[in-house]
């Protein structure tokens, strides 16, 4: 799901790249432009396929091992966020690298609008099915930890696999609702992606579909934050209880630990790589505009407040973009190497302050035994 801008040419919206009749500086502008345009989508998808196929392969190895049995529904949902990563990656970053290689405009590409229905379609399923495959995977760390003998019962592995083809179905049966005239795909800024279109209000059924969208995301993160910090409200008070209750809890304390950082993790990822587009979404379509016009600017006077709003709006796509690429070091590539040396330095501050403690209460008594005699 890489969406990076072209180059400009001016307030006008001109593309150097897609205008031969220039001149040679111009050209030459147009040359460089393009070769460090062309970098940032190219980069993404390699960091992205690289990431999400390490993630795979993990699973993959835990998912057959026999101590990971009761892991199963959770590394199914971490594969299939994985796949449906790596599915958006190869999918989407191909069409804008070669409309950026063949320096010409979309039309020039697409005269039919075809391409640009399957790129918009392809955005907003590998947009909301990730958002969908989290929130399911915070219930289900939900259940395991505050429900555990409910969830030991009833949570097989068939349940998750049912689960996770429901959200793969209804959202593509969602983004296929332009198909049907609720909704329209258009080009967006600066030319290079397609997506829903926001400020549609004549066409029956697009504000509704572009809403929709927006509102679905928003509840998805609700869910995923409201459940994780259940989780490690739940985590927090056993390990107070455990601690209490005997000595041997120290690995069960780590586990629970690293458990606890990754989902503030996730919260944190989530929430600012997808919170700044759907609201921005929800606020063009109350106010009934589009960024579909930063590819006109209107005049002089209004370009450069046009240009810092599609500005904007470009970074919180490149946001919901950087999602796909930090899923799976969030998830799983990082919680062995990251989340290891964190909790290793939090016992050893943790272990200084205890025996500063001890050595405390210790000069405490004496004292206190010296003045009783």
């Amino acid at each position: 799901m890489s969406r990076w801008p072209q180059c400009r040419g001016g307030p006008n919206g001109s593309e150097p790249g897609a205008m031969g009749q220039r001149g040679n500086g111009t050209g030459r502008a147009a040359e460089s432009c393009s070769a460090v345009s062309v970098a940032f989508p190219l980069t993404m998808m390699i960091t992205g396929i690289v990431g999400n196929a390490l993630a795979m392969l993990l699973v993959s190895r835990s998912y057959r091992a026999k101590e990971s049995r009761r892991k199963r529904s959770f590394l199914l949902c971490i594969g299939s966020l994985a796949i449906t990563d790596l599915l958006g990656q190869l999918l989407t970053s191909p069409i804008v690298i070669s409309v950026y290689l063949s320096n010409r405009a979309w039309d020039a590409v697409d005269p039919s609008g075809h391409l640009c229905a399957f790129f918009g379609l392809s955005m907003t399923v590998f947009g909301l099915c990730p958002l969908f495959i989290a929130s399911a995977m915070a219930v289900e760390r939900t259940l395991a930890i505050r429900a555990p003998h409910w969830y030991a019962s009833h949570m097989k592995t068939r349940v998750t696999k049912a689960v996770l083809l429901g959200i793969w179905l209804a959202v593509l049966a969602f983004a296929l609702l332009p198909v049907a005239g609720w909704g329209r795909y258009t080009l967006q800024w600066p030319g290079t992606w397609c997506f829903i279109s926001t400020g549609d209000s004549q066409l029956s059924g697009s504000l509704f579909f572009a809403s929709t969208f927006a509102v679905l995301g928003l509840l998805s993160l609700v869910v995923t934050v409201v459940c994780n910090l259940a989780t490690i409200e739940a985590l927090v008070s056993r390990c107070r209880t455990k601690a209490t209750a005997s000595r041997s809890s120290k690995q069960w304390g780590r586990i629970a630990m690293e458990t606890l950082i990754q989902l503030l993790g996730i919260m944190c990822v989530l929430s600012a790589c997808w919170s700044p587009l759907l609201i921005m979404m929800l606020k063009m379509i109350f106010s009934h505009t589009s960024f579909e016009h930063c590819r006109r600017f209107p005049s002089e006077a209004q370009s450069s407040e046009l240009h810092k709003e599609c500005n904007f709006f470009l970074t919180a796509v490149r946001l919901a973009s950087l999602n796909q690429i930090l899923d799976p070091w969030v998830y799983l590539l990082l919680r062995k190497i990251l989340l290891q040396k964190f909790c290793q330095a939090a016992n050893a501050v943790s272990k200084c302050s205890n025996n500063e403690w001890k050595e405390r209460s210790i000069t405490l008594s004496e004292e206190i035994r010296r003045t009783a005699a």
